[in-house]
């Protein structure tokens, strides 16, 4: 049975809303529920807030509010920019194809992977080094006359490991290919500046950065060719049909703010906690490695494989135990198959199928980690394959 008091150590999958944004939130739910696109009093105090959540959410990017697109997720954000990106380039100047790396979130990989099953293009995974990271320079290899788009994810939800993404977006500037990142792990912990990395387009999920849900953006800058992928009213400047969430843009907007004023704190708690955690689970368990770079990684993300082990035993012992962690990306924990991610690592299966994430956020404590520490090597002795539960 749980324990009483769980401990939650996956902060990659979601994060709790911030009781601030809650305030935010609920004010707009009560107070502030016209449709934007409506003419009378109530609309237009609707499109009043909506509008200073878009420049809030352009301060924090550095880009043009008229850049900022308010979605439901990050998925939806992915889905958006790769297809809206790469169905209009095509239709523009007949470009077909795409490169993206064999590390990236479902929401991109997979959508890439339809537009080439369904709509013919042609998809090019990039390579990635052992820790999953991609090389501007064979970017720069693979570029053709004919690249519709490139897509690289700034951090990787999965090992942690970050990219050099404003050098592969100067070589994407140079040729003249858009350069899309998935920057829904990456933006509550590093700095986000759309010029400086020379992004044409950007994704972000509220609920990795302690906000609603139901709330996503998506930045394309000025002049990039993008079609809308569902149809319906002309909201978001007729990219994105649907009436606005009002809340859920307020939502996103306090978050980001209170992200952009306190991550430096916040910071140097995470990386305490993360080290302290990769010394202890390195040095008190033998068979174990850790996956991602050692160094350039997310402050607050350790990930580890152990040989024989069976992931998803590990995490109903853990939880059981009272411990809340990951096998890697939420989306797919409680799949008996092992992880593309660390597969396109390669991995070998035997080590790829006992894979552990576990991530610190803003209500970790040291005891919380020094806790696990003391449990974790037992556990991972029980799920090894073979043993007895």
């Amino acid at each position: 049975m749980t324990q009483p008091n769980p401990v939650y150590l996956d902060y990659a999958a979601t994060t709790p809303v911030d009781p601030r944004v809650q305030q935010v939130m609920m004010a707009a739910w009560t107070a502030n529920y016209g449709n934007p696109s409506s003419v009378h009093w109530f609309g237009q105090r609707a499109e009043a807030a909506l509008e200073s959540a878009r420049e809030a959410v352009a301060a924090f990017l550095n880009a043009h509010p008229s850049e900022i697109y308010f979605t439901s997720c990050g998925t939806e954000s992915d889905n958006l920019a790769l297809r809206g990106v790469a169905r209009a380039r095509r239709m523009q100047t007949g470009a077909n194809h795409i490169l993206v790396s064999p590390v990236e979130h479902s929401a991109v990989l997979h959508t890439a992977q339809q537009l080439a099953a369904l709509e013919n293009f042609d998809l090019e995974l990039l390579p990635v080094d052992a820790f999953g990271r991609v090389d501007p320079a064979s970017v720069a290899s693979r570029l053709r006359s004919s690249t519709a788009l490139v897509s690289v994810v700034y951090a990787n939800n999965e090992i942690g490991s970050i990219n050099p993404i404003s050098e592969i977006g100067r070589v994407c500037r140079q040729a003249g290919i858009p350069f899309h990142t998935d920057a829904v792990q990456a933006a509550a912990y590093l700095p986000m500046d759309v010029q400086a990395d020379n992004l044409d387009l950007l994704s972000l999920g509220a609920h990795k950065l302690y906000g609603p849900k139901s709330g996503g953006v998506l930045f394309v800058r000025r002049g990039v060719p993008i079609q809308a992928v569902q149809t319906g009213g002309k909201q978001e400047n007729g990219l994105r049909a649907g009436t606005q969430d009002i809340p859920s843009a307020l939502g996103i907007a306090e978050a980001l703010r209170l992200i952009q004023s306190e991550r430096d704190d916040h910071t140097t708690c995470f990386l305490k906690l993360r080290d302290r955690l990769i010394a202890g689970v390195l040095s008190s368990i033998p068979d174990a490695r850790l996956t991602g770079h050692p160094r350039s990684r997310l402050p607050n993300h350790a990930s580890f494989v152990f040989e024989d082990v069976d992931g998803n035993t590990l995490l109903a012992l853990l939880d059981a135990a009272g411990f809340a962690c990951s096998s890697g990306s939420a989306c797919k924990s409680g799949s008996p198959r092992p992880s593309e991610i660390l597969l396109a690592l390669e991995t070998p299966p035997e080590w790829a199928l006992g894979s552990l994430r576990v991530t610190v956020g803003r209500y970790t404590t040291p005891e919380d980690i020094e806790n696990f520490l003391t449990v974790l090597p037992q556990k991972v002795t029980q799920a090894h394959r073979g043993e007895g539960k």
